[in-house]
């Protein structure tokens, strides 16, 4: 398989997954293993690596953006009190999240290298969606973000961040549903969190990789960032139509299958 259709299938994936919570991390980790088995190994490393993965994240993310054009504008009027709270509270959350992504990488944490991890995650994760829209039905959430779930939203991304697998949109969803606010203000929330989470993770890595003077293949990076771009767009659309009218559940009942069918194959497969 050419570099430029691995990269366009691995786009489409990271573009298809970021929002969606079934973790694109998972997926594209689980894809990367086996597509990648007959590649050299130098192409390979690279597919497989963190910065390949957080840079094509930036790019899903960054083409969605004008989705949410008007929440996006208020943000401009810092004026406004309600404006201003609410990104102040984004700030919080992104600023949890980054000290604890970077404690954690301190700590040496690493992507997984076998397929039970993220099998667990899915399956935890899975099961955690369907507990909760069963206790919160026909339950109506609040449309106010306080600083509390500020805090848990940086808290959940965490969470995403130490288990691939978890999802860090299904994370900050389902946390926030617990404690208590609207689905849609949830998975707004949480798409505008992403984009300084995400981006920031994106250069910081690059950055290292440059620095550490790693062997980068520009063209199929390219490549696969403007494809996850391209099928982010559409993802985020189905993603808030589905929401208005459904709950996580599929979503629950997705990971849990697809979990115990992975660990069922855990034996024979293994990723890098």
């Amino acid at each position: 398989m050419s570099d430029w259709l691995l990269a366009i299938i691995l786009g489409l994936i990271e573009g298809l997954t970021e929002f969606i919570p079934v973790s694109s991390t998972g997926h594209l980790l689980l894809a990367e293993q086996f597509l990648l088995t007959h590649l050299p190994t130098a192409t390979r490393t690279f597919f497989e690596s963190e910065v390949f993965n957080a840079v094509i994240q930036c790019g899903a993310v960054l083409a969605a953006l004008p989705l949410f054009s008007n929440r996006l504008s208020t943000l401009t009027r810092l004026g406004d009190p309600a404006n201003r709270s609410y990104f102040l509270k984004l700030l919080l959350a992104f600023a949890i999240t980054a000290a604890g992504a970077l404690t954690l990488k301190k700590c040496g944490l690493t992507l997984p290298h076998t397929v039970a991890p993220i099998a667990f995650a899915l399956i935890a994760g899975g099961l955690l969606f369907i507990l909760v829209e069963f206790l919160i039905r026909g339950r109506q959430g609040t449309a106010e973000v306080s600083w509390t779930l500020a805090v848990i939203f940086g808290l959940a991304q965490i969470i995403a961040v130490a288990f691939p697998g978890s999802s860090r949109s299904g994370c900050t969803i389902v946390f926030a549903l617990i404690f208590g606010l609207s689905r849609g203000v949830a998975t707004e929330f949480s798409f505008l969190l992403g984009v300084p989470t995400l981006c920031a993770a994106g250069a910081k890595t690059l950055f290292d990789a440059l620095k550490d003077h790693e062997t980068i293949l520009w063209q199929p990076l390219a490549i696969a960032t403007i494809v996850a771009g391209i099928a982010s767009i559409f993802a985020v659309k189905w993603m808030l139509n589905f929401l208005r009218t459904h709950t996580l559940t599929s979503f629950g009942i997705y990971r849990v299958t697809l979990g115990i069918g992975l660990l069922i194959l855990a034996k024979e497969v293994v990723i890098g």
